[in-house]
């Protein structure tokens, strides 16, 4: 059983274009979400956890089929913005299901996961640490991408003075909006890696969503 992942285009694209109407086309990917999360559930069956990080990712999981229905439901306001709000789904669902063993935090105006944000230039703030005596820098998404990044209008992330593996301690990102209009959605995910002695140890992502308003 493979754990399933949006790749670049995400799962969307397969779909849309068969969609006949923004409504069905809401419940589709509603009832996407909610089957797809299933598989997530069993591969934390698999791994046999103890029972209080196995409640933990299960709720996680659960916790992501609601919020995403109620993003798709009133928040995306078009194709692409349901688009954006699944795949984000389907990023957080992966990452609850491969849990977070060591502390990140990000957040856009204080708030985690799920956001709100006015056009223009938006703070992302990223604050990690490793365990013991590891540190916690920030990574790639992939190795030709910093960051994962998907939206309904041109955004971007500020890569400059980001070269290397910057310390993730507190570290202050700038996604650029200025291009967006009210109810358009960005979605992201920002890579941590935990290091020690310089090497790699650990490494996990975390993804949020933006609506603009």
């Amino acid at each position: 059983m493979a754990l399933p992942m949006a790749g670049p285009g995400g799962y969307g694209d397969e779909y849309s274009e068969r969609a006949s109407s923004l409504e069905d086309y809401k419940v589709t990917c509603i009832r996407f979400v909610r089957d797809i999360s299933v598989d997530y559930i069993a591969w934390v069956d698999r791994y046999a956890l103890p029972a209080e990080e196995d409640a933990r990712r299960r709720e996680g999981i659960t916790s992501v089929v609601g919020r995403a229905d109620e993003w798709i439901s009133r928040v995306a306001r078009s194709i692409r913005g349901v688009d954006v709000v699944m795949n984000d789904a389907i990023q957080k669902m992966a990452e609850a299901t491969a849990g977070r063993p060591f502390p990140i935090d990000v957040t856009v105006g204080g708030v985690r996961a799920y956001t709100r944000a006015r056009p223009g230039p938006v703070e992302v703030r990223l604050r990690a640490s490793g365990r013991g005596a590891r540190s916690a820098a920030l990574g790639r998404h992939s190795r030709d991408e910093r960051f994962r990044l998907e939206s309904t209008f041109p955004a971007s992330i500020a890569e400059g003075g980001l070269d290397g593996s910057p310390d993730a301690s507190d570290l202050a990102l700038l996604l650029d909006a200025s291009g967006a209009s009210r109810d358009d959605v960005v979605s992201f995910t920002v890579v941590v890696q935990e290091t020690e002695a310089g090497e790699e140890t650990d490494r996990r992502g975390v993804s949020t969503i933006v609506h603009i308003g």
